[in-house]
């Protein structure tokens, strides 16, 4: 294999890998909060890939993100406050079975929504060519979403490290009792870093249907898998 293939495989894997960040981040960012080990959060990334898909369509492309990713945020929001809010103290066992339920829930309303097929994503206008890297093409999106994670990144540092709300987010994750005889409103604190986490999946869903299909399974088993060994991690 010459360098220049090497190069573009390393390319190609850190342009998924910027999709699937702000997946891992939404992951983190609410189990970190809440402790609750979120196996719907996958549901979630697929949910944003075909309501980007559906919308794509209707609305162009890159007026499909931002909807997508609102729309997947606003599920997040109606998880927390009707399951989640009432399971935070529950046994361990029963908050995997409620978010593992949700995993069903979400997927058999996609298969009455959009049907059993995958469904193939549109290309991003002004990003559908490529450009030439080591003598050899390489697609512009792709260099996007390159971009696109380590931009997320630093704007989520921002938000944590400068804002209010970012410093009470840290301070519940170091501490939740402390932070709630402090004052802190725990309840709706849970419920804004819910729906920031399940807005990051939407987003990282939306993001990824320039590069992959949008299907039922397309990575909820590698969510699976993920958190499976995280929550095995932490025994």
């Amino acid at each position: 294999m010459t360098s220049s293939a090497v190069l573009l495989q390393f390319l190609n894997g850190l342009a998924g890998a910027s999709s699937l960040f702000l997946v891992a981040a939404g992951l983190s960012l609410i189990f970190g909060v809440t402790r609750i080990v979120n196996f719907a959060h996958g549901s979630l990334y697929m949910l944003g890939m075909y309501l980007a898909v559906w919308l794509s369509g209707r609305v162009g492309f890159w007026i499909a993100l931002p909807l997508a990713t609102v729309a997947v945020a606003a599920v997040g929001t109606c998880i927390e406050i009707s399951l989640l809010r009432r399971i935070y103290r529950a046994p361990e066992l029963l908050q995997l079975l409620a978010t593992f339920a949700l995993v069903l829930i979400v997927r058999d309303f996609a298969l009455w929504a959009w049907g059993p097929e995958d469904l193939l994503g549109p290309r991003a206008p002004g990003f559908a060519g490529a450009v030439e890297i080591a003598g050899r093409p390489f697609p512009q999106y792709d260099l996007l979403l390159i971009l696109a994670g380590p931009a997320v990144f630093a704007a989520m540092h921002l938000f944590l490290t400068r804002t209010r709300w970012g410093i009470l987010v840290r301070a519940a994750t170091q501490d939740r009792e402390m932070a709630g005889a402090l004052g802190v409103n725990q309840r709706w604190l849970f419920t804004g870093v819910f729906t920031l986490g399940a807005a990051l999946a939407g987003l990282g869903g939306a993001l990824a249907i320039p590069r992959e299909r949008a299907s039922l399974g397309a990575r909820i088993g590698m969510f699976f898998s993920n958190i499976k060994t995280g929550y095995r991690s932490l025994q």
